[in-house]
């Protein structure tokens, strides 16, 4: 009898024993694979359209560093300064949206921009001023650069046809920058998909035809958009 009762307990002991290892292995991998469905999926900017915004913006604030390098004056250093501000909020605003941190994209409409002129102008407001710290160095020389007409268009003429527009990520006031219209240029932009418009004075020099500020493209953009394809762009002053 007492045999049988040790042999009995033998084998309800292995059964436990397997029990709890196919129970434990089960958990495991219940808990590898809900650690693998947490895993955020990280969007291109050919997936994207709020990607593709940011990766433009990026891109084109990159090409104006890389213009002010090739072709430095005396305030391209503050310039410099303030567009890297910029772009580290932009990757900010990447990692926010599920984007590629750090992916870029240049306008391919966009001519590369022209020296600035000559410091001694209305001057840079040096690196903090994110609004119209380029006002004075846009260059009156980048007139003639667009191939429709650019900075010698008349008032009230269409520009910068099949242009995209996306923000530049600088603050402040309403305001535009640009490689093909001097500072004080008056330009409208109109977001043909939803029909909104903003009247916006170039205030900087930017890697694209028109680049609006934070507050100018909130007054055009459709909701969780960073880019407008569908542009009509107007020199109006």
């Amino acid at each position: 009898m007492s045999r049988r009762r040790t042999v009995s307990t033998k084998k309800k002991l292995a059964l436990l024993l397997s029990a709890a290892t196919v129970a434990g292995g089960g958990a495991f991998v219940m808990a590898s694979t809900s650690n693998a469905s947490q895993t955020p999926t990280v969007k291109s900017a050919a997936e994207s359209t709020v990607c593709q915004g940011l990766a433009t913006a990026l891109g084109n604030n990159e090409r104006f560093i890389e213009g002010q390098r090739a072709n430095p004056d005396a305030q391209s250093e503050a310039r410099i300064a303030n567009r890297e501000a910029v772009i580290a909020q932009i990757k900010v605003q990447q990692e926010a949206s599920g984007c590629g941190v750090g992916e870029s994209a240049q306008d391919s409409q966009a001519s590369q921009p022209a020296p600035s002129a000559p410091a001694g102008g209305a001057g840079d407001a040096g690196a903090g001023d994110a609004g119209a710290g380029d006002a004075g160095n846009a260059g009156a020389g980048e007139a003639g650069n667009a191939g429709d007409g650019g900075g010698a268009a008349a008032s009230g003429q269409q520009v910068c046809n099949g242009s995209t527009v996306t923000l530049s990520g600088e603050g402040g006031a309403p305001a535009a920058s640009s490689n093909q219209f001097p500072a004080g240029t008056k330009l409208k932009v109109t977001n043909l998909d939803n029909n909104k418009s903003t009247t916006v004075e170039v205030t900087s020099v930017s890697g694209s035809c028109a680049l609006l500020n934070n507050a100018a493209f909130e007054q055009v953009r459709e909701p969780g958009k960073f880019l407008i394809r569908r542009a009509l762009i107007e020199k109006v002053g």
